[in-house]
């Protein structure tokens, strides 16, 4: 029983820190904005495209503001700074996408001298995408917190059923016991009827043996009767 309930969550598990490790990787992608080809970094994370966005965009938020501009599921930030990627202005282009194996977060991020490019800019390239996959590593954590939960609430309720399933095998005994009780019970009462059926059969022999008896008597009383009657006639 346990095993049925818990087993399909530990398979969740696993393949949720299996599904992590390929897809926090990070790859530089070219991506049109608005007819616009530009280049930029995408990670892509196995989880639910419409938590990733509500999250991503709930951080751009907390970091930015008022200087988040949302246009059709597109992010544009206009001389923001993001310390863990460079100390002076940036602006930078989001956007977030559903795709079949979960989804997908891509920025492009001009420097003011130069777009984010792996070869241009491979210090800042490094420090976005460290950026973006303690991101992705963070909405992990949430995720398999999440399922860590459902798992312990699967886990308690297999064990108070596991638990249900030993009390009502206890009071399963418990009927067997006063069933075996109430068979000795009704054996004795049975004992003690035959008993008493013998003994109720007994006087009634006995009552039949007194029926004869008093029928002897009244007999014999009668006979004595006339015999006084008689000897009383003669009286002169």
């Amino acid at each position: 029983m346990k095993r049925s309930i818990l087993f399909p969550l530990l398979l969740v598990l696993v393949s949720s820190v299996t599904g992590f490790a390929q897809s926090a990787q990070v790859d530089e992608t070219e991506m049109a904005i608005k007819g616009i080809p530009r280049k930029g970094q995408r990670v892509s994370m196995q989880l639910d495209s419409k938590r990733v966005e509500e999250s991503w965009k709930k951080q751009l938020d907390e970091q930015f503001g008022n200087k988040v501009k949302s246009d059709k599921g597109i992010y544009t930030m206009d001389q923001v700074v993001i310390d863990a990627i460079s100390k002076t202005p940036l602006r930078v282009i989001s956007k977030v996408d559903a795709v079949p194996t979960g989804t997908t977060i891509w920025w492009s991020i001009d420097l003011g001298n130069a777009y984010l490019s792996k070869d241009a800019t491979p210090v800042q390239w490094k420090s976005a995408e460290g950026y973006l996959k303690d991101f992705s590593l963070k909405l992990y954590r949430e995720d398999m917190a999440v399922q860590v939960m459902a798992a312990e609430k699967s886990l308690q309720q297999a064990q108070d059923q596991h638990l249900a399933v030993i009390n009502k095998a206890d009071a399963y005994k418990k009927d067997i016991d006063r069933n075996k009780q109430k068979k000795i019970e009704i054996q004795q009462q049975l004992a003690q009827n035959a008993a008493e059926l013998q003994q109720l059969n007994n006087q009634v022999d006995m009552n039949l043996k007194e029926q004869e008896g008093a029928r002897a008597d009244i007999v014999n009383m009668r006979v004595a009767l006339e015999a006084v009657k008689d000897r009383l006639s003669k009286i002169q």
